[in-house]
């Protein structure tokens, strides 16, 4: 419960051994109902017990072919695979449909500001904001080919998807994601300031960690 309250996510796949060991999808309602009912649940009950089975689809399958079987199972989301049977990743039906579409916007994914600075002279940017231009914002050369946002910088040093209260340090610069963005949790913006000398060069951690 307190993990999807801190995320923002209302369903988690489950796992068993490792991340090639899926066993199941935790729906946030699911909890909900359970710690509702019963109460002693909270701390007597683990999460296998009332995780949904999970629908497995392989990398290869078409995106149309598989919003009709979702459709078809009355299922949002899915567990792909690859060749070798490893998981190689979780999709949701929006996920399709903004392939096919375009992304989908609503009136809570609004587009945060591109930049601001703010009054102890760090800024805040959009998750979205080019790395290039962060280089500008602080006049400092950030060596890395590998990502192009903001967002993506802080995913790579953390070694996964940042969430609010995530902090990692890169190239003199402290980066903390704040609240989520939009109906997919997406972080929305991130506060980057300048690390002072004592500060290690490169560091990160996840206060909102996902595990």
């Amino acid at each position: 419960m307190s993990l999807a309250l801190r995320s923002g996510y209302s369903r988690m796949p489950v796992v068993g051994e490792n991340l090639d060991d899926v066993v199941g999808m935790a729906y946030l309602k699911d909890v909900t109902k359970r710690v509702f009912d019963n109460h002693l649940a909270e701390t007597t009950e683990r999460i296998g017990s009332i995780a949904r089975p999970c629908l497995f689809v392989p990398d290869t399958k078409a995106a149309g072919d598989l919003l009709k079987e979702m459709q078809a199972q009355r299922t949002h989301v899915a567990i792909v695979v690859d060749e070798f049977g490893g998981t190689a990743g979780m999709i949701t039906i929006e996920d399709i449909l903004e392939e096919i579409v375009g992304e989908i916007t609503d009136e809570y994914d609004t587009e945060p500001e591109a930049s601001q600075q703010l009054a102890d002279g760090s800024w805040r940017v959009s998750s979205r904001f080019e790395v290039d231009d962060l280089e500008n914002l602080f006049e400092i050369p950030i060596e890395d080919e590998d990502v192009d946002s903001v967002g993506g910088l802080m995913a790579k040093h953390l070694g996964k998807v940042p969430i609010r209260g995530s902090v990692v340090e890169v190239e003199g610069l402290r980066f903390e994601a704040e609240g989520p963005s939009g109906r997919r949790n997406r972080i929305g913006h991130v506060v980057v300031s300048r690390l002072t000398p004592h500060t290690n060069d490169l560091k990160g951690s996840d206060h909102g960690s996902q595990s």
